[in-house]
């Protein structure tokens, strides 16, 4: 495989990435941001690239975004919103440790399906990073449990007892997030079964 052919991978994924940190700046109704819409198409940059290249380009191709998404947190640190800066540090960590392990394992689960029905490897690979992805984030990033982690990080208004995504059992706010967030990655594992069999139709199982 000659290195330029990982290089439409890469460059999408670090769209992706960096569209992504952008978007989630800007709210879409209560529970969600327009990046959680732009975020879940990583797993589809990683499935394609696993499908066409194999494992260890498509790993490969997750590094790339794994550095782009560090940058992409580093500028956000440094710029002042009007709560403070864009990113906190918790947020920090918690997007790249969320990315980098979600993305590997959708790659792992992949590589152990990818003999099967062709819908299989890419649905399940994405379900399981994408129920990784965000339990670790919003874990990480929000849990008043975990404040340790950055104690000058106000996560209070992320604790905040609501009933779930306004209906359920009273839970902290950032429960509600992850459910929401949860629910449009699953809608987006679906969806994506279309562009991901046209990407690799001539490609054999």
């Amino acid at each position: 495989m000659s290195k330029t052919a990982l290089l439409p991978p890469i460059l999408a994924m670090a769209a992706i990435v960096v569209a992504s940190n952008i978007l989630v700046q800007f709210l879409f109704g209560q529970w969600l941001t327009w990046g959680a819409f732009t975020y879940p198409l990583a797993f589809l940059v990683t499935d394609v690239t696993n499908r066409l290249h194999g494992p260890a380009a498509a790993r490969r191709v997750v590094y790339a975004g794994f550095l782009v998404g560090l940058a992409c947190s580093f500028v956000g640190t440094q710029i002042e919103g009007p709560f403070g800066p864009l990113v906190t540090s918790r947020v920090a960590v918690a997007s790249g440790a969320a990315f980098l392990a979600a993305q590997l394992f959708d790659v792992t689960v992949f590589n152990r399906l990818r003999r099967g029905n062709w819908w299989r490897a890419p649905f399940v690979a994405s379900l399981a990073g994408s129920a990784l992805d965000t339990a670790l984030f919003f874990t990480i990033a929000f849990s008043g449990a975990l404040s340790t982690l950055a104690p000058g990080v106000d996560v209070a208004w992320a604790n905040e007892p609501l009933p779930l995504l306004g209906r359920g059992p009273v839970l902290p706010l950032w429960v509600s997030l992850a459910a929401a967030d949860f629910g449009v990655k699953l809608a987006m594992a679906s969806i994506t079964l279309v562009p991901y069999r046209l990407a690799t139709a001539r490609r054999r199982a």
